[in-house]
C-alpha cells in the first residue's frame, strides 16, 4: 500500500490524500485549499500530484469546502468514479458544491475587471454551477457501520466522527495483494469534541493498524467546554447593552444550525433580551432546511425535540434570508439585531458587506465562533490588527471583537489524545495531516510521548509505503 499526501499537509486546508492499492488509486477526500487568492487558484486549478482521470474512486469524510471543494474540478478533468459519502454529506455537498462555484463565478468576475483594466488575460473559474451538479451524479451514498466493497480487496465503512452533519471517519478494511496480509486503515476526517449541542459523539475505532489524523488544534487547548451557554448569553447580554449589531461570521453548515439551537434555548429560557436574528446566507438557509432530514445524525437531545414536533432551528424573531435584495435592506437598516452570515473565515460572501458596514462602529459586536486558518480575514480580526482590508479598501477595526471556541467543531488537543487513547489496535505508523506545522509537530511531541508506533507529520507530495 502506498499514501500520498496531495493536500493538507502543513496546512488546515485543500484535504487530498491518495491511496493506492491493489492496482487502484483512492482518493481520500478532493478539498479546496483556501488562503490568499492567487496562491489558492495555482493549487486548486490543476491537481499538480495526480492527474484526475487515473483515480478509481473518491471516499468523503465530510462536506466542509475545505474536504469536498474541489470535486466538480476533479470529475471534469476526467474523474468518472464514485464519490463514496454518507447520505447527510451528499445532500449538503448538492448545495455546498453550487454556492461554491457561484462565489468562484463572483469572485473571478471582479478580479477579471481589474486584470482588464492592467492589460491581463482574463481567469477562468475551477467549475461551474453546471460542473458541481454533474459530479453529484457520481455520489454513491452509505449509511454508518454499514460495510461495502469499493474495490478489489478494499472494503469501506463509514464512522461517525462527530464534527459536522453527516462527518465520517474512514475505515478501510484492506486484503493487500503486494504482501498477502489484512490491514485496518482509518483516516479520521476532522474529529469532532463530543458532547455537542446537536451531534453524536464521535464512534471508537477498533483495531486499526495505520492511522492518517487530523491535528488541527494540536498544542492548543479551547477556552471553553462544548455547551456553554451561560458563557454565550453573557457575550450576548453585553454585546445588547453596547446598542449595536452583533455580527457573527459562522459557517453555513454545522456551525450556523448549532447557533440557533442555542438561542432557541435561551430565548425560550428569557436567558437574552428579545432582539431579531437573522441568517442571512442562502447557503446556510438551505442547510438548514436539509439539517431536519437527517435525524439519524442527532444526539438524544436533539432528536426527541425533533420528534416531539418542534423546530430547534427556528423561533419567533428569525428571519431567514436568501434574496440579495433583502440582504441590503439589512445592511441599511440601523436596528439592533444579531446578524449570522457565512463565510466562517470571512473569506467570501455576504459577511464582508456586514463587516464592512460595522466593523467601525465600536458600538458594533464581532463574534468569531469558529476556527479561522492563517492569513484569512477572520483570523485577522480575531488577532484585532488596526487595520484590515475588506474589498481592497482599508477599514479601521473599532467594533468590539469576542471569541467562543466552545462552538468549535474541532477537537482540541487533549480531546484529540483522547480521541487517540481510546483507539484500540497497534497503529504502527500515524501520520499527521489537516494542520498547521507547528500545530501538527506539537500533536506528533504528545503522540510520540504515549505512543510506541511511529507517529509523523505529513509533508506535502511525499509518498509513504506501508
Amino acid at each position: 500500500m502506498k499514501l500520498k499526501f496531495c493536500g493538507a499537509a502543513g496546512t488546515t486546508t485543500g484535504s487530498q490524500h491518495l491511496l493506492e492499492v491493489n492496482g487502484q488509486r483512492i482518493l481520500l477526500d478532493c478539498g479546496l485549499y483556501q488562503g490568499r487568492r492567487k496562491d489558492a487558484y495555482e493549487i486548486n486549478c490543476c491537481f499538480p500530484h495526480f492527474d484526475p482521470a487515473t483515480i478509481d474512486s473518491v471516499v468523503l469524510s465530510h462536506a466542509h469546502i475545505d474536504h469536498s471543494g474541489n470535486l466538480p474540478n476533479l470529475t471534469s478533468k476526467g474523474f468518472n468514479g464514485n464519490i463514496y459519502a454518507t447520505f447527510a454529506t451528499r445532500d449538503l455537498c448538492q448545495i455546498m458544491l453550487a454556492d461554491s462555484a457561484r462565489i468562484q463565478k463572483s469572485d473571478t468576475d471582479w478580479v477579471n475587471k481589474r486584470r482588464k483594466k492592467e492589460n491581463l488575460p482574463p481567469l477562468e473559474p475551477l467549475y461551474s454551477v453546471q460542473d458541481a451538479e454533474q459530479c453529484n451524479r457520481q455520489f454513491v451514498n452509505m449509511g454508518y457501520n454499514r460495510a461495502m466493497h469499493i474495490g478489489k480487496g478494499v472494503k469501506l465503512t463509514f464512522l461517525d466522527a462527530g464534527h459536522i452533519l453527516g462527518s465520517a471517519q474512514v475505515l478501510l478494511e484492506v486484503e493487500d495483494e503486494e504482501d498477502g496480509k489484512t490491514k485496518r486503515f482509518l483516516f479520521s476526517g476532522d474529529v469532532g469534541r463530543g458532547n455537542n449541542d446537536l451531534l453524536r459523539d464521535p464512534v471508537i475505532a477498533e483495531n486499526i493498524d495505520y492511522l492518517l489524523m487530523e491535528s488541527t488544534y494540536g498544542g492548543r487547548e479551547h477556552e471553553l467546554g462544548t455547551q456553554a451557554d451561560e458563557q454565550v448569553a453573557e457575550i450576548l447580554r453585553q454585546a445588547i447593552d453596547r446598542g449595536g449589531k452583533i455580527i457573527i461570521p459562522a459557517f453555513a453548515v454545522e456551525r450556523t444550525q448549532q447557533l440557533l439551537y442555542v438561542l432557541y434555548q435561551l430565548f425560550r429560557n428569557d436567558e437574552i433580551p428579545d432582539i431579531p436574528v437573522y441568517v442571512d446566507s442562502p447557503l446556510a438557509v438551505n442547510a438548514t432546511e436539509i439539517f431536519r432530514l437527517h435525524p439519524e445524525c442527532f444526539n438524544e437531545e436533539v432528536y426527541q425535540v425533533l420528534f416531539d414536533k418542534q423546530n430547534p432551528f427556528g423561533f419567533e424573531g428569525l428571519t431567514l434570508i436568501r434574496s440579495v435584495a433583502k440582504s441590503k435592506e439589512l445592511n441599511a437598516q440601523d436596528q439592533q439585531a444579531i446578524i449570522i452570515s457565512a463565510s466562517g473565515m470571512c473569506e467570501a460572501g455576504r459577511i464582508l458587506h456586514h463587516l464592512k458596514n460595522g466593523i467601525e462602529n465600536p458600538k458594533n459586536t464581532i463574534l468569531f465562533v469558529g476556527y479561522c486558518a492563517e492569513n484569512t480575514l477572520g483570523s485577522k480580526i480575531r488577532e484585532g490588527k488596526e487595520k484590515v482590508r475588506i474589498f481592497g479598501e482599508e477599514y479601521k477595526l473599532r467594533a468590539n471583537v469576542e471569541k467562543m471556541d466552545s462552538f468549535s467543531g474541532h477537537a482540541d488537543h487533549s480531546e484529540l489524545i483522547d480521541y487517540f487513547n481510546a483507539m484500540s489496535g497497534p497503529r504502527k505508523k500515524v501520520w499527521l495531516v489537516h494542520g498547521e506545522t507547528s500545530r501538527s509537530e506539537k500533536m506528533c511531541d504528545a503522540l510520540t510521548q504515549i505512543h510506541d508506533g511511529e507517529v509523523s507529520v505529513a509533508e506535502l507530495g511525499k509518498e509513504v509505503i506501508f
